[in-house]
């Protein structure tokens, strides 16, 4: 018997029945980049042997970058859908069964290696600018936990290592530059109100709220959904999300007024946390701008629900709200300094069908707002074309239409819909589709991304709780990993995910890019993006390897490295 350790990258995905396939030695990053890369480790049992089931390990790390080291533990998760019959072939398993995903912080006597099974540790380095150019062993020993161990016919002492290797970070003497993409994924601060069983707007609220806005900029989301009214996301026709509102709303005698507290402190504390835009809730219902999305309203004293699903949105009386009601917001937020970071919504995915409604509802909406900037995600050019919308979101399997009407600061997004050919965030999806986003999106040059689920952990149409350890596809209705990037953490605090992860070093080398082509202009970028390929980066095609990010990105820093001497 013997312990085994394989070090991998961070685009593997290793399971507990099966060897990783490729190992990794090492990469290179710029000065100020966290990136990663993974230990994965097995007892492996040989004939005629059986001393052990279990072996409890103590982790050791011996690096110049030691104390930029972070290591958690990749907790498999289970998977009942990992993808659908009409997905392409190209996801990890097609049976249910437990995925890597989870990455649990590292507690104490936590690291065990189990018979025949490959558990894995994550590994950031994050030397934050503080070291200079050049290569950085770090080497990982493990060894038994509890005095002497048997693994052989032999006891091995405790200050002999089972296993070790040493990975070798290569620091490029140049630094990422600042994100410029814009990046939203949807904060659903009734999931944290509910899983973590706190009144909204206690104390206790503002506090989970921020952890987790934190954790977002961490990441590079720079854009925050705000709740200026619940908002009209993934409802039941006829049912409600609880109350998140932000601005509170006052009836007296047949006239409107209105308190800014709660938004001022939302501004404060997403701008405290990292935050730089706002994205405020649709001002009508999902899918087609039917309804008035939910606001509660003191009316003569009574707290009631003012609108909601039985007020026509573009009648009359919703109307006259909104004259009184978009005027004092923008006022706020101009006041505030965030107007011109503010993003505004009609309706979330309108169809061609709704075409007409959206249109009535925008001409309520778009004087009142003056110069303030609505986007939304829809996928039918003829949104843009009638110009109804100045600025789309299409999904990735629909932007051909608008990348050929040349859309100016063009924005884009996947969800559940996005299962076929094109890039996501899926448990069961290999992670070099996630990170493959990058290149896809310096090549088309876009502006901004939108996802819908940072954090919601209901079931479809919000219509229960589901417990996310256990749950990965909201009881049915979304491919695992769709719904949420992080999980609920102890303390009010999220737990990532390796998507979450992958993404950020997804959103890394778009600003590793972005320097190169400050440094060798675009048609180099692009060179290196396309070079070798027969068609090039498309939406819908590139190439489904690993190999293809890690060779490119080492490419990419090369290229940098040898123009900042």
């Amino acid at each position: 018997m013997k312990l085994e350790l394989k070090l991998v990258s961070a685009l593997e995905k290793v399971f507990l029945d099966e060897a990783p396939a490729r190992e990794a030695c090492g990469h290179s990053a710029l000065a100020n980049e966290l990136s990663s890369f993974q230990a994965a480790f097995a007892l492996l049992l040989e004939e005629g042997e059986g001393y052990r089931d279990t072996a409890p390990l103590r982790l050791e790390i011996e690096s110049p970058l030691k104390d930029c080291i972070r290591v958690r533990r990749v907790v498999h998760v289970p998977v009942r859908m990992s993808h659908f019959r009409s997905s392409d072939p190209d996801y990890l398993r097609g049976a249910p069964g437990l995925f890597p995903d989870l990455l649990q912080e590292m507690q104490p006597h936590c690291v065990k290696a189990f018979l025949n099974q490959w558990d894995t540790l994550w590994i950031d380095v994050d030397p934050q600018g503080r070291f200079g150019a050049g290569a950085y062993p770090i080497t990982l020993r493990l060894f038994p936990e509890d005095g002497p161990v048997r693994f052989t016919d032999a006891e091995l002492p405790p200050d002999k290592p089972l296993a070790e290797a040493t990975y070798t970070l290569t620091l490029i003497g140049a630094a990422l530059p600042a994100q410029t993409l814009r990046h939203t994924k949807w904060l659903h601060t009734d999931c944290l109100a509910q899983y973590y069983r706190v009144p909204v707007f206690s104390e206790e609220y503002w506090r989970i709220v921020e952890n987790y806005m934190v954790n977002m900029a961490s990441r590079g989301i720079n854009t925050v959904l705000t709740p200026i009214h619940t908002p009209p996301l993934d409802t039941r026709v006829g049912g409600e999300r609880p109350t998140v509102q932000l601005v509170d709303v006052f009836c007296d005698a047949g006239r409107w007024s209105f308190g800014f507290e709660k938004l001022d402190r939302w501004v404060e504390t997403a701008r405290r946390a990292g935050l730089e835009y706002f994205e405020m809730a649709h001002f009508f219902t999902q899918w087609g701008a039917r309804f008035a999305p939910k606001l509660v309203a003191r009316v003569d004293g009574e707290t009631r629900r003012v609108f909601g699903w039985d007020t026509d949105g573009t009648g009359e009386e919703y109307a006259a709200f909104l004259g009184e009601y978009v005027p004092a917001l923008v006022r706020r937020l101009r006041a505030l300094g965030v107007f011109d970071r503010c993003y505004f919504h009609i309706s979330d995915e309108p169809s061609a069908d709704h075409l007409e409604g959206y249109i009535r509802a925008k001409e309520i909406v778009k004087p009142l707002l003056g110069e303030g900037m609505i986007i939304d995600a829809l996928s039918d050019v003829s949104f843009f074309l009638s110009g109804a919308v100045e600025k789309p979101v299409p999904a990735v399997n629909h932007i051909e239409p608008f990348l050929e009407a040349r859309v100016p600061g063009l924005w884009c997004y996947y969800c559940i819909g996005q299962h076929n050919k094109v890039a996501n965030v899926f448990i069961g999806m290999p992670s070099y589709r996630n990170r493959v986003y990058a290149e896809m999106l310096y090549k088309y040059d876009i502006e901004g991304i939108l996802q819908w689920g940072y954090n919601f952990w209901y079931a479809q149409y919000s219509d229960y709780m589901i417990n996310p350890f256990i749950d990965t596809e909201s009881d049915g209705f979304s491919l695992s990993g769709d719904a949420y990037q992080v999980y609920p953490g102890a303390d009010g605090r999220p737990v990532e995910s390796i998507r979450h992860m992958v993404s950020f070093q997804m959103l890394e080398d778009l600003r590793a890019l972005r320097l190169l082509e400050s440094l060798a202009g675009r048609e180099a970028v692009l060179a290196l993006i396309d070079g070798g390929l027969e068609t090039g980066i498309r939406f819908d095609e590139y190439p489904r390897s690993a190999e293809y990010l890690l060779e490119l990105r080492e490419r990419v820093n090369k290229e940098i490295a040898a123009r900042v001497r």
